[in-house]
This record gives structure tokens, C-alpha cells and sequence, in this order.
């Protein structure tokens, strides 16, 4: 991971609803949730940083629970999943799984081609039930991108590089991985 720069609230707030506006109209708009966990993750502490991801840091977020937006079988149990593990799950469930899931499945396909847009992650759990029982308590956690994340490493598309652009609420320090700074500390945030 590569800490970009420090950012305020209301320009990660801005982003979000830029690219996941709350009043799309589809079935399974959930952007809703996503701005509601962003504005949960604004009390954690270490401020906000806008931050580059390659595919290892994206493999390594940690996913809450997710019952695939209805479906019959879960995603993520409450223990959570990192993103390579639940990607395993929907190669490993085949057509069982997308049968049984055909919400999550129909996003899946859906964003295996879309643009990359920033994804949304804090260095601990937000205050949700869905996040209540996760094993890890800090890394990288998902706030928004569960999908994206999970497309685009299923269609082979995730940069090795860190080139994947994000935002992370919390110390930065935390992240198992060692930080690379993609500044020298001397220019303002």
C-alpha cells in the first residue's frame, strides 16, 4: 500500500457519492450502506489518507459478513473473509453458488469490466452488526468495494502495482504490510 496523502472528510465523503450516488435507481442499489459506513469510519481515529492498492493489499482486505444480497447461500460468514478467500469461494461454488446467489452474481459479472473507481477501507471494524464478529480487528478492512474487489480479481484485473486508487481512515501503521509513502513528509496534505 501507498499512502498517497492526507485527505479531509468531506472530500472522501464527496468521492463516494460521485461514483456511488444513493438515488440510482437498480434493484440492488446498496450505496446507501456504503455512505452510512463511510460516515461510521469518520470516527476512527488517525484521520482519512488517500492511498494506492495493488492487487496483494487488495487480496488482503478483510470482507464482513455478507449474505450475497439475499441469497441462499453466504458470501462472508460473521467471522469475515479476506477478498482472495471469498474469491475462492465463488470459483469454488461454480454454478451451485450463482444460482443460488443471482444478485451478487448478476454484480459480479456487471463489474468485472467496469472502470476502477476508489475503494473505501478503514484499519479497523466500523460500529455495525456486520462487523461485530470479525476475527481480525485491524489491517485492512472493507467500507466499500466488496463487489469490485471481488470482480476485478475474478476477471484477472487487479494491478500488480499499487496503482488501484483508495481511501483509508485510521493509522496507517497498523496495516500488517510494511507502508510505502508516495511522499517525502515535507509537502502539506
Amino acid at each position: 500500500m501507498e499512502i498517497v496523502t492526507a485527505v479531509a472528510y468531506p472530500e472522501v465523503h464527496d468521492a463516494y457519492l460521485r461514483d456511488h450516488p444513493v438515488e440510482r435507481a437498480h434493484e440492488a442499489n446498496s450505496n446507501m450502506y456504503g455512505e452510512e459506513n463511510i460516515e461510521r469510519a469518520d470516527r476512527i481515529r488517525g484521520g482519512w489518507w488517500r492511498i494506492r492498492l495493488s492487487r496483494a493489499d487488495v487480496l488482503g482486505v478483510v470482507l464482513p459478513w455478507h449474505l450475497s444480497e439475499g441469497g441462499e447461500l453466504e458470501l462472508v460468514p460473521r467471522r469475515g473473509l479476506t477478498v482472495a478467500d471469498a474469491a475462492e469461494r465463488v470459483r469454488g461454488g461454480g454454478a451451485v453458488w450463482t444460482t443460488a446467489n443471482p444478485v451478487c452474481a448478476a454484480k459480479l459479472r456487471l463489474l468485472r469490466r467496469a472502470p476502477f473507481t476508489p475503494l473505501f477501507l478503514s484499519t479497523s471494524p466500523v460500529d455495525h452488526t456486520d462487523y461485530g464478529d470479525l476475527a481480525v480487528r485491524s489491517g485492512l478492512i472493507h467500507l466499500d468495494g466488496l463487489h469490485r474487489m471481488l470482480a476485478w480479481e475474478l476477471a484477472g484485473r487487479l494491478p500488480e502495482r499499487p496503482l488501484l486508487d483508495g481511501y483509508l481512515v485510521g493509522d496507517p501503521a497498523v496495516v500488517a504490510e510494511p507502508v510505502r509513502a508516495g511522499r517525502t513528509g515535507d509537502e502539506s496534505a
